[in-house]
């Protein structure tokens, strides 16, 4: 008995169905469509691992904090999560970026051999933005005071903006008295008896700010947004 292949033929038993060579032929990939998901998934497996790479150098990485110069706010280990495109991006326009006042950043430092850096490393700290270009920022008798045009007479940033109560827990040391040049910062951690920052090294350059703390991610009880 001949039978014609585009025909389907039934039978009594509900339990078998029968289908065309038809039907079977386009259930098969064809070599061709093989071949274009092998490329597709190659090229998945190369691309991704350059789109993370983009991300973490261009746009946001994590980082851990390591050492007490933070506390109250952040503590060792406290893993964070540090915007940095609006660096990437003054870097590509050429033009300055400067984070706002009370913005906790990462910041690149060198010559820090005495601390415990290794010879002509780079290290990266993060501590809080206190004084912005241009302005004056005087210490005294344990009162971070910054004079700027808008407030020619003074304000105390400490005392007066949301994280001063953090600041405030511990003394403020030194005595200071500088004027920041127009790419000039003033940074101070907020655990003030046991940070390296302004105070000791001096202002930085804004061009030495990696990027701000956006999210504190671990430990997850202590999740936050910056």
């Amino acid at each position: 008995m001949n039978v014609n292949p585009n025909e389907v033929h039934t039978t009594n038993d509900p339990n078998v169905t029968v289908v065309t060579d038809a039907q079977l032929n386009k259930s098969k990939p064809t070599p061709g469509h093989s071949l274009l998901a092998t490329i597709s998934t190659i090229a998945l497996l190369l691309i991704a691992p350059l789109i993370a790479l983009s991300l973490t150098l261009f746009v946001f990485q994590s980082y851990q904090v390591d050492g007490p110069s933070m506390q109250q706010t952040l503590h060792n280990e406290d893993r964070l999560i540090v915007w940095k495109l609006p660096r990437s991006w003054a870097n590509i326009t050429r033009h300055q970026y400067v984070p706002n006042r009370g913005d906790i950043v990462i910041v690149n430092e060198s010559g820090l051999e005495a601390y415990g850096s290794v010879d002509g490393d780079t290290k990266q700290i993060v501590k809080r933005v206190i004084g912005l270009p241009g302005e004056r920022v005087v210490i005294k008798d344990g009162v971070i005071t910054v004079y700027n045009k808008q407030y020619p007479q003074g304000f105390k940033p400490d005392e007066e903006m949301a994280y001063g109560s953090v600041a405030e827990m511990t003394p403020t040391t030194n005595e200071v008295d500088v004027t920041l040049e127009s790419d000039e910062l003033y940074i101070c951690g907020d655990n003030r008896s046991n940070s390296l920052d302004s105070r000791i090294l001096g202002p930085i350059k804004t061009e030495q700010v990696v990027g701000k703390l956006i999210l504190r991610i671990l430990p997850l009880n202590k999740f936050q947004r910056f």
